[in-house]
């Protein structure tokens, strides 16, 4: 035993030591090889100083699954381990028949019955102290989850309730005072192991007080780390020290024996990082930013967070779209075109981040070959967690004529998990290629058919927004072409919109484009009437456009009344 052991333990501490400094085992005794069972831990103090992102919300999240939770492969490896002091798994269902898709059940881990320890234990090893057993809590909680990995064009973690139990008898505090995270004892076990002492290793922890409640560990112990590192300290009982910086103080421990400042430490690779945790992260080159103060205007146009489907059936509708002087969308049929600025752009991905998913239909996705995401700052792969704020794309191709190929961008987004696989919404009667179909599923995405048609054979409006409903879409963002913006601006249609959001910028693109021009109404006297009118408009200047927010006004509060 070191000085500075016997001084941090005390004199009279042989039994409170006899973890740290256990007799020699068979393998240490003369004559014997010596084998090291222990594989290098794969966290070390760096991970407790630079915490995932958003770990305090990730981890909540992930004890209540209130509702489905998407996670990437890697994030689900990078955050579970700092929920698994909750979760415990009972089963493995397997892998389906395709090799994609792996389930796996979880219960709380008080699920389990009480266990109350014997009155007389079993005999301990020679050289093994007595263990002292208390009784385990259980039987108090029944919610389960399942996880569902997906490996195809796209790899990712489905994480949802089941059960009738749809919340636990406790908080995640609680389970954080009964049971340490695998992090946490897998980071304290590294520490040791570079032959730091427990009392160290403790004080070092206990520092960043922030860091360690985020990930669970507001009531780490000594027993704790002693406890983690017991089974490498029986074969290695080589003296351990205090970290450098600091110093036994009696009557106070393990402390910093200087003012310089939080400790920096060593990474993995022998480079030196500060312990102070890193909120600057670097942002994806291609994320774009909308500022906080330009977003007030357009929240009572917006989805609210916990937006449901109206008392028809029907999810949110944004009907949002940029347009020149002269109400042009594009140069010419098919031609992309650029029309509003990089601000106004931004905002457009803005949008997209509150809405469930994002429709246009067969030509412009085949005339511009868009990507169909969200690249805003703070969302799924441009710095978010999963797919948070990611939209689903939807394709209104009735005749099945979109040409869809791993080139295309909404799959190569897909890929990258920066987006979500699309839904195509076809009619019945078109031979569709079996490798698309196959292909659309592998990349996470499905065709959904419809048969209900209106007197000029098209897709009714009102099955393709209770079919979008029945699959969990509560919200909808619709950009275009210019067929589906002017089809939902006519009077048979427009009570579908729960509000416009429209950008002018300041240019004509002149005769020949394509232009939002509904047809015109009349009155019952069969005059004419303005198409369509607004009503809670609110204009704003963003950059070189303005933006308009409102909402179409019913037959009645039109200037016309009914309409024929």
């Amino acid at each position: 035993m070191s000085d500075t052991e016997v001084a941090v333990n005390g004199e009279n501490s042989v039994e409170r030591l006899a973890s740290e400094n256990p007799p020699p085992t068979d393998a240490q005794r003369p004559g014997r090889e010596v084998i090291n069972p222990f594989p290098q831990p794969t966290r070390d103090i760096n991970d407790l100083f630079h915490p995932p992102k958003y770990l305090a919300l990730v981890r909540q999240r992930l004890f209540e699954v209130r509702d489905k939770i998407e996670l990437r492969v890697d994030e689900f490896e990078r955050y579970w381990p700092y929920i698994d002091n909750v979760w415990v798994r009972q089963h493995r269902a397997g892998t389906d028949k395709t090799g994609k898709y792996t389930t796996d059940y979880y219960a709380c881990r008080l699920q389990r019955p009480t266990y109350t320890p014997k009155d007389v234990d079993k005999p301990r090893p020679e050289g093994k102290p007595t263990r002292k057993k208390q009784i385990r809590e259980g039987g108090t909680c029944q919610m389960r989850v399942k996880t569902i990995r997906y490996n195809g064009g796209y790899s990712g973690y489905t994480i949802t309730q089941i059960g009738d139990q749809t919340q636990h008898s406790h908080d995640l505090e609680h389970m954080d005072k009964i049971k340490r995270t695998t992090v946490l004892m897998d980071i304290a076990r590294s520490e040791v192991m570079k032959g730091y002492m427990p009392a160290s290793v403790f004080t070092v922890m206990s520092e960043n007080a922030d860091s360690l409640d985020e990930a669970g560990g507001r009531y780490l112990s000594r027993n704790d780390i002693r406890n983690a590192s017991q089974a490498w300290r029986q074969v290695h009982r080589e003296p351990l020290r205090v970290h450098e910086g600091y110093k036994y103080d009696h009557g106070n421990g393990i402390v910093r024996h200087d003012d310089t400042g939080p400790m920096h430490v060593a990474n993995s690779r022998g480079h030196f990082t500060d312990s102070v945790r890193n909120g600057n992260l670097a942002t994806p080159p291609n994320s774009l930013r909308y500022p906080e103060e330009c977003r007030g205007f357009l929240e009572p146009y917006l989805p609210t967070k916990n937006v449901a489907t109206d008392e028809n059936g029907f999810p949110h509708v944004t009907l949002t779209y940029a347009t020149s002087m002269d109400s042009c969308l594009a140069l010419a049929p098919g031609l992309q075109t650029l029309i509003s600025g990089p601000q106004s752009k931004a905002m457009t991905h803005y949008l997209r981040s509150k809405h469930d998913a994002i429709l246009i239909g067969v030509g412009t996705a085949t005339a511009d070959n868009p990507a169909l995401n969200c690249r805003l700052e703070g969302v799924g792969g441009y710095g978010g967690v999963g797919w948070e704020g990611q939209p689903r794309p939807v394709i209104i191709d009735p005749g099945a004529r979109w040409l869809l190929s791993p080139n295309s961008k909404v799959l190569t987004t897909v890929q990258e998990g920066k987006g979500k696989g699309p839904w195509v919404i076809i009619a019945p009667g078109f031979a569709m290629d079996p490798m698309r179909l196959e292909m659309l599923k592998h990349y996470g995405g499905k065709y959904l058919g419809l048969t209900d048609f209106d007197k000029r054979w098209r897709l009714r409006w009102e099955a393709i927004l209770k079919a979008l409903a029945a699959e969990g879409i509560k919200s909808v963002m619709i950009e275009g072409g210019g067929m589906i913006i002017n089809d939902l601006l006519q009077p048979e249609h427009a009570h579908f919109i729960s509000s416009v959001i429209i950008t002018k910028a300041p240019r004509y693109l002149g005769r020949g484009g394509v232009v939002v021009s509904p047809a015109l109404r009349h009155d019952v006297s069969e005059r004419p009437q303005p198409a369509v009118e607004f009503r809670d408009v609110r204009w704003h200047p963003l950059g070189e456009d303005v933006i308009m927010c409102g909402r179409i006004k019913s037959n009645d509060e039109s200037s016309g009344g009914v309409t024929t």
